[in-house]
């Protein structure tokens, strides 16, 4: 399986590689390359894949509109009507990551650790569902009633969490150790497959810790401060909270 940096190091912006293969795309989509190694998010857990270039000794670049899990591999999806690079064992490639979007997303999803963990605390409501862009993302918990006055309270609570300068940490344990952690899991759905053997967590330290395979910052100072920008109902005891990050003054 190839080697994907952005699960033990998601500061890094560029790797070498060579290709492993080179595939067709599906109507109307670019060809997918294979590589031996990257720094590309596929995507996953409301979390969209990165985007990025790969790039020639030559100066030829390809961009790549989104890195797309297959199996257990990562592949790169180029952009439709170019014609992919060839296979060749002797020659190296630079897969260079699109940095703004992926600190927007690195950003966000930390925020929404944040707020999934400040509801559990205060409310221990679990999360029923959850999306982000690059700057916003909504999570969806199991609440009855949600107010203007709650989630005005809940945002407090997170910017005041997010502005204590909290690390974040990656883990990765055995499953049998990781799910002996009370609470890891935080979703009404264990989403995570039994062959799974390796469990990554994510820990914003003193706040939150959750098994996740995402792209996190390394300090909730990096985030800044959210906004609620709406909520709703999306069941009995269903409630969505929408949020955003708010830019720096």
């Amino acid at each position: 399986m190839a080697e994907n940096l952005c699960y033990v190091d998601a500061y890094a912006r560029s790797v070498a590689a060579r290709i492993r293969a080179v595939e067709p795309g599906e109507e109307g989509r670019g060809a997918l390359v294979l590589l031996d190694r990257t720094v590309l998010y596929p995507g996953g857990g409301g979390q969209p894949p990165d985007r990025g270039e790969l790039r020639s000794a030559a100066g030829e670049t390809w961009p790549v509109v989104a890195a797309r899990k297959i199996g257990d591999e990562t592949w790169h999806e180029l952009a439709p009507g170019l014609a992919a690079p060839r296979p060749d064992s002797d020659a190296l490639l630079t897969v260079d990551l699109d940095w703004t979007r992926r600190h927007a997303l690195m950003r966000t999803h930390t925020a929404l650790h944040a707020l999934c963990g400040v509801v559990w605390r205060d409310y221990g409501a679990l999360v029923t569902g959850g999306n982000m862009e690059p700057g916003g993302g909504r999570m969806d918990f199991e609440f009855e009633r949600m107010s203007g006055e709650l989630v005005g309270a809940i945002e407090a609570a997170v910017n005041e969490e997010l502005a204590r300068a909290r690390d974040v940490r990656v883990a990765f344990l055995p499953r049998e150790e990781a799910f002996a952690i009370p609470d890891l899991i935080r979703t009404k759905v264990n989403l995570l497959p039994p062959g799974i053997e390796t469990i990554r967590t994510i820990e914003i330290v003193g706040l939150d810790l959750q098994a996740d395979g995402g792209t996190h910052v390394a300090n909730t100072s990096e985030v800044g401060r959210i906004r609620v920008t709406g909520y709703e109902s999306k069941g009995r005891i269903n409630k969505r909270i929408r949020i955003e990050l708010v830019a720096p003054t």
